[in-house]
């Protein structure tokens, strides 16, 4: 039988969340997570996901528009350098486009048309 996912925001924001904890204390790594999400996608009945896909959009976008004023703020209080280790990762607003392509691929994989 299958598997009954929520789509609301609250569940779609708690399930980013904790993906996130599980990368910042090392339990998962990236690899890890796109195949949580891949497989939480899957769980999701095919006429739930243009509502999925708008919240999971929003919590991204939120997400990483915290990520920018976490970052601002720091080097703008300290003037800390920004360290060289994170030259090499995506700054958030790259990050955000390269997750709306994935979740765009995945809608497409699975034949389901949004509009968000």
């Amino acid at each position: 039988m299958p598997q009954e996912i929520s789509v609301s925001y609250q569940a779609i924001k708690s399930k980013v969340y904790r993906l996130i904890d599980a990368l910042v204390v090392g339990e998962k790594n990236e690899a890890d997570i796109q195949e949580s999400i891949q497989r939480w996608w899957d769980l999701i009945h095919p006429a739930d996901r243009p509502v999925a896909q708008k919240y999971l959009l929003m919590v991204l976008g939120r997400s990483a528009s915290a990520l920018d004023a976490v970052g601002d703020g720091l080097f703008a209080a300290g003037g800390a350098q920004y360290p060289q280790a994170l030259d090499s990762h995506p700054v958030p607003s790259k990050r955000m486009r390269m997750t709306e392509r994935i979740v765009e691929r995945m809608v497409k994989e699975t034949g389901v048309r949004t509009t968000v």
